[in-house]
């Protein structure tokens, strides 16, 4: 039989947002949010509590916010800041284990199923950790402590903000029958539109249903469904994630309605595009351009094309000039956000070996 796991889903409180107020104090106890300029079409990546009480959340439209909150403070962001606290974090997590798999700047997964530390319990590692952040770096986080990393991202919900919940293997079964299938990590508006005329609301009403029924109205998803329903996640902390992509897009103050102005507007993209896949050419290699586009109807479209292999760079700017060209006649309006991307694929081993060798030449 397989050993119980231990994981714990540490996830900071308004992260950007609390780094903002711990940078200036004079900021605490003010709604304020960071994310991009209300009169540039900028949207709200974080909130803190106190915006929240308004209504602001992140994704919201700057504009909204604000009408939402006339005396909010959107700050600009300052990725560079969050990215090295987020590292800081992680030094932390690493005195207790090394089976970290981060899902953002501002939360990870951590399996601490062999950990000796506090005596090998994870309620006492996830505590023990909440206090280091709060001392060291005068931040809080959250912690959800469970069997598996459905429940325990669950769980690190349950008393947010600066709260910890752990869900003990006995206590699975009784705890997800109550649940809301909201809480399922993939359920959004529509599939919970379709769930509640299924007659289902929370996880027990979810395991009523057979599997061959949620196979056949959700096909591979209705699996993970009927599996969640029961408290079962059988995924393993992931210490590498494999990237498949990576892009760069734009939302522009005023509508882009035409071909120049878009070619100029790409070309911009791909200096930032360059600079970010640099960062990680030495594991990656790109298969496709892909370029973006968002309509002022906030229709979309996205368009692609192979690298060919005959040694052509991948940052060919007729090339992404070409994509966008083709695809902006499809929506015909005019442009409200570009993006230009990649498809990407891992190096193997002996592709390591040849840019090792090409670096030394």
């Amino acid at each position: 039989m397989e050993d119980q796991r231990k994981i714990i889903h540490i996830d900071a409180d308004s992260f950007y947002a609390s780094v903002e107020t711990r940078e200036n104090p004079a900021l605490a106890g003010k709604p304020i949010a960071v994310g991009g300029r209300p009169d540039r079409r900028g949207v709200i990546a974080t909130a803190n509590y106190e915006a929240r009480k308004f209504g602001v959340h992140s994704a919201m439209a700057s504009s909204r916010a604000m009408a939402l909150c006339p005396t909010l403070l959107i700050l600009p962001p300052r990725f560079e800041l969050y990215r090295a606290v987020s590292g800081q974090f992680h030094d932390i997590f690493r005195e207790y284990t090394e089976l970290i798999e981060p899902l953002s700047l501002d939360e990870a997964y951590l399996d601490v199923s062999g950990s000796d530390c506090m005596q090998g319990s994870a309620t006492l590692i996830a505590g023990e950790i909440r206090r280091r952040v709060r001392e060291e770096l005068g931040l809080t986080v959250s912690a959800g402590i469970a069997p598996n990393k459905f429940l325990a991202k669950v769980a690190s919900d349950w008393n947010k903000p600066d709260g910890m919940f752990t869900i003990a293997p006995g206590q699975v079964a009784e705890f997800v029958l109550e649940l809301p299938v909201s809480k399922i990590n993939g359920v959004g508006r529509v599939t919970a539109d379709k769930l509640r005329r299924m007659g289902v609301e929370t996880c027990g009403d979810l395991q009523q249903l057979p599997l061959e029924k949620l196979v056949e109205r959700f096909g591979k998803y209705g699996r993970r469904l009927h599996d969640v329903a029961r408290g079962v996640d059988k995924r393993r902390v992931q210490t590498s994630r494999v990237r498949k992509s990576i892009s760069v897009e734009r939302t522009y103050a005023r509508d882009i309605d035409a071909m120049p102005a878009m070619v100029a507007a790409v070309d911009e993209l791909l200096l930032e595009l360059a600079g970010r896949f640099g960062r990680i050419a030495d594991r990656y290699f790109p298969t496709k351009r892909v370029v973006k586009i968002k309509y002022q109807d906030f229709t979309q479209t996205t368009l692609e094309e192979a690298i060919g292999a005959s040694g052509e760079p991948w940052n060919d700017a007729a090339s992404f000039h070409r994509l966008v060209t083709t695809a902006w006649p499809r929506g015909a309006k005019p442009v409200r956000l570009l993006g230009a991307g990649l498809r990407l694929q891992p190096r193997s081993a002996e592709d390591l070996d040849q840019l090792s060798l090409f670096e030394q030449a």
